[in-house]
């Protein structure tokens, strides 16, 4: 994704079938597009970092920010990924 996203964005939301993320600097991103998200957990999550190849489906642009829903197209193999949704969604 290095040529639609620059520097480190917030995962706000995630689920099996999409993730929101909000990105302090305007996103240059094209709508139905494939990406690929690497995700960096919180420790407390106790979670190894892990990749999802996603689709862009909607921006959201703000004075200096950007907001950007995703629809999962491929979730990782294994646990990791499951633990994850589980962990977010207890915390929520």
């Amino acid at each position: 994704m290095a040529d639609a996203f620059i520097g480190e964005a917030m995962l706000k939301d995630l689920s099996v079938s999409g993730c929101r993320i909000e990105h302090t600097v305007i996103i240059n991103a094209e709508h139905d597009k494939h990406y690929t998200l690497h995700v960096k957990p919180e420790a407390d999550a106790k979670i190894g970092e892990f990749d999802l190849a996603v689709k862009l489906c909607w921006v959201k642009h703000g004075n200096c920010a950007s907001e950007a829903g995703f629809s999962v197209v491929e979730s990782p193999k294994g646990k990791f990924f499951q633990r994850y949704v589980d962990y977010l969604a207890y915390r929520s």
